[in-house]
């Protein structure tokens, strides 16, 4: 059994831990074996488990569980860069955010994490051209999580949604990797004009709660929006905007915003 642990954090450490974290779960807490052995002791594969609680979160009276889970399984068997994504998108929820302490975690509690993988599988329709029902994964992940994010948009890996409570991201939006954002924010457009009409996030952005970026406009890598702001141009690489309509304040403050999570405008508080 030690040898096949060891073969298996050789070949998958994300998923060898989350199974490590379940079982000491139970132990400290036993009432919630049945949670823990159904959502991941249960499954050989990260990839497998996730298509559980997409189906399981998802269902409704308008689409079974069983079709979810067969609908999200040819999804992570066709397409291993969705499996690889929901490790980065879980290892950056760890590393990002204080509150999360486990690896399990994200995958049993955080809505955030729930919501972007629920989408990644509706990205996957979208390209396969089953439009209505990623349009109908769409629906269920807004009125699950209260995330609506639109299957055509595109995201990239190691992305962190802290606390995703209404968070909206358009259609043509574009999210590059190691991204973080919080709570309310809004990636948008300006009207009705059709084509290109949200922004594009560049590497390594931080997007603070309530944020507003809407138009065909470009976020520079690892730049800051500060909370509460409303963007409307361009933003320069590796520099902090802040305010409504928002404006440059300053530098980054440091090489990588989004991982260390500093929302603090020191320029402005005399340091």
């Amino acid at each position: 059994m030690a040898e096949t642990r060891m073969k298996m954090a050789a070949i998958d450490p994300v998923w060898q831990r989350i199974g490590e974290e379940a079982v000491e779960a139970i132990r400290s807490e036993p009432l919630l074996g049945g949670l823990v052995h159904s959502s991941l002791l249960h499954h050989p594969s990260m990839e497998r488990a996730l298509a559980y609680r997409f189906s399981l979160k998802l269902a409704s009276g308008e689409m079974s569980e069983q079709i979810l889970r067969e609908i999200a399984d040819e999804a992570y068997a066709s397409d291993p860069d969705l499996g690889q994504a929901a490790r980065a998108d879980l290892v950056a929820v760890y590393d990002r955010d204080p509150a999360c302490h486990r690896f399990l975690q994200p995958m049993l509690y955080f809505k955030g994490y729930q919501a972007v993988q629920a989408y990644r599988v509706g990205h996957w329709l979208w390209q396969a051209g089953r439009i209505d029902l990623a349009y109908f994964v769409q629906m269920r992940v807004s009125e699950v999580f209260g995330v609506d994010i639109h299957p055509a948009a595109t995201m990239g890996r190691g992305i962190m949604i802290d606390h995703a409570h209404s968070i909206v991201i358009g259609e043509t939006a574009v999210v590059g990797d190691n991204v973080s954002m919080l709570h309310s924010v809004t990636l948008g457009g300006t009207g009705k004009e059709d084509g290109v009409r949200h922004p594009r996030i560049g590497n390594g952005v931080l997007i603070g709660a309530g944020a507003k970026v809407l138009g065909n406009i470009e976020i520079g890598y690892c730049s800051r929006i500060a909370a509460g702001s409303v963007v409307l141009q361009d933003v320069p690489p590796c520099s902090t905007v802040a305010g409504v309509p928002a404006r440059v304040v300053g530098e980054a403050g440091c090489a990588q915003p989004s991982v260390t999570m500093d929302h603090l405008i020191r320029e402005h508080l005399g340091e």
